[in-house]
């Protein structure tokens, strides 16, 4: 027989006590005519707590939680209080039109505790973190390089105050512009909280804070963000933006549980990051040229393929301001807009309101579209939808998750599409990934070893048979030790470049695509005729020409395979 659970009943017997608390409090509201509220459920808006002043509140047992322009929603224990009704009164008077609630004593607590998590927030906007330019160019000034980062961090660290706490997320949201970082990773550990940046496409260990004040800055983020306060065992995902001078930059927040905590992890989506023109974007000149080519064409469906973080959004971007004119109209459907594009319409999915890829891109193909992008392919349906409107008139950019160019098409045929449509409708594929460029003022050069050698010597010979190169002695450069640059932080690279491949739905690539039901392999040998560089081919004669270095393309294609 197993033994009593004396924690197991009390916890049952405080549920019990709960929900009869709140079903007594939802039968008074009727009998009040007010309604009734559970603010356990509902989002508090720290604005809105603030109207009242914590003290003000629990004496009287209200409770402001949201807070619309001048809209106040009001919850109280008792409404005809007279401390209710001296809070009305004055709210009123400060020009507020309030919405009386009935809330019991668990739930208005549950608000009171957030007091002591939004006291240091700065009024703001909704949404909006305002950093000035003054601001930003003071943190520039100090931040040039990782370490100086750490160095202000630790500084505002030594000031316990709650306030000094709340100016952490200001400087590391400064500091991460400064340094042009795309993703802030703050992750709780067991004695303390984990920040890092990742720059040109690597983390970076930034510094570490005392777990206390985290939730100080956890709850300031989600007031920005516009998530729940009181929700920490579910994740949520919200944004918001920051205020520099007369332009914004876009803050997408990711919030997820843990045994320590609530992870954060914050995308930076700065507009000048992704303002690449089409003609820098790296490829190679065979592929560019071949690409330029199909983006003219009226019609047809090209899809890039790579994964998270590989650049894919920049290059569909960097079609679409290539080929738009004012006589032609580019509809986007995206998860989410990453990025506003002028003259272009652009559209987000949401999903819970049942507007997937799938029901945009039947949306958008009733707005008489000329070019259509859709952020990705996923299903059966949207694959189908997508090459159909190729096939009728419309030139559609997407992507797709494969590891490489030849892995497209037996991708579609196993979402299901006719092999004789792919090839009538599919005109180029592509792949890439991002390197990081070496750093101009650090790089070193290196004597190979045998085995860099050997390696670069087997994938010249497979470049020699597509293009004419010297066989000189290879020449490599590698990430410089001089830990003091100032040009790249001392990192030793100094942004991002893409590799790619490609390969053009040509007749030989047809006949493969409908008589067989091809492989990777099939398709790659169908497409050698057209001796476009493969990833790792167009990698390596960056590597040689002292752009990126060999153990940077190690980390991002495998280098040995045939």
């Amino acid at each position: 027989m197993p033994l009593f659970d004396d924690k197991k009943q009390d916890e049952r017997m405080s549920e019990l006590y709960k929900k009869e608390e709140e079903d007594l409090v939802q039968l008074l509201s009727v009998r009040h005519n007010v309604q009734y509220i559970n603010l356990s459920t509902v989002s508090i808006n720290g604005d809105a707590l603030k109207l009242v002043p914590e003290g003000t509140a629990r004496e009287a047992g209200v409770a402001a939680f949201s807070l619309q322009g001048q809209k106040v929603n009001l919850a109280a224990l008792s409404p005809d209080k007279d401390s209710v009704k001296r809070i009305l009164e004055d709210l009123s008077r400060k020009s507020y039109k309030v919405t009386l609630y009935m809330a019991s004593t668990t739930s208005l607590e549950k608000a009171w505790r957030i007091y002591g998590e939004v006291s240091f927030a700065t009024e703001t906007e909704s949404g909006v973190f305002d950093i000035s330019n003054k601001d930003i160019s003071h943190f520039a000034e100090q931040i040039k390089r990782t370490g100086d980062l750490t160095s202000l961090l630790n500084n505002t660290l030594k000031d316990t105050t709650r306030y000094k706490i709340s100016k952490i997320l200001e400087v590391v949201l400064a500091g991460a512009i400064a340094l042009h970082a795309s993703d802030i990773h703050i992750e709780p550990q067991e004695d303390a909280v984990r920040l890092r940046l990742r720059l040109d496409g690597v983390l970076e260990d930034l510094a570490s804070f005392p777990s206390e004040g985290y939730r100080f800055i956890l709850s300031r983020l989600k007031l920005l963000s516009g998530l729940k306060l009181n929700i920490r065992e579910d994740a949520q995902d919200g944004r918001f933006s920051i205020k520099i001078g007369v332009g914004e930059i876009e803050i997408r927040t990711s919030i997820l549980p843990g045994d320590y905590g609530e992870s954060v992890v914050m995308r930076i989506l700065n507009p000048q990051s992704i303002t690449v023109p089409f003609e820098e974007l790296g490829m190679d000149a065979m592929l560019f040229s071949l690409l330029e080519k199909e983006i003219l064409k009226p019609n047809g469906l090209i899809l890039t393929t790579g994964p998270t973080g590989s650049g894919k959004t920049t290059t569909l971007y960097s079609i679409l301001r290539k080929i738009y004119t004012p006589e032609i109209k580019v509809i986007t459907i995206e998860d989410p807009i990453e990025y506003h594009l002028k003259g272009i319409s652009q559209t987000q999915v949401n999903k819970e309101k049942g507007y997937d890829f799938l029901q945009g891109l039947r949306s958008a193909l009733r707005q008489d579209p000329d070019v259509i992008m859709v952020g990705e392919i996923r299903d059966a349906e949207t694959a189908g939808v997508a090459i159909n409107s190729a096939l009728t008139g419309h030139l559609v950019l997407s992507t797709l998750h494969t590891n490489n160019a030849a892995g497209v098409i037996p991708r579609l045929i196993d979402l299901g599409v006719n092999p004789k449509i792919i090839s009538s409708s599919l005109t180029l594929s592509l792949a890439q990934r991002l390197v990081r460029k070496l750093c101009k003022d650090c790089k070193e050069e290196y004597a190979p070893s045998e085995k860099e050698l050997a390696l670069i010597a087997h994938i010249i010979e497979f470049i020699k048979k597509k293009r004419a190169i010297t066989a000189d002695t290879p020449r490599l450069w590698r990430a410089g030790s001089n830990k003091s640059c100032n040009t790249c932080n001392g990192l030793g690279y100094k942004g991002r470049i893409g590799i790619y491949e490609g390969i053009l739905t040509d007749k030989t690539v047809e006949e493969v695509i409908v008589t067989f039901n091809p492989s990777e392999r099939e398709i790659k040998k169908a497409a050698e005729p057209q001796n476009i560089l493969s990833m790792r081919e167009d990698g390596l004669l960056k590597a040689l020409a002292g752009i990126t270095s060999l153990d940077e393309l190690r980390r991002v294609v495998d280098m040995e395979e045939d």
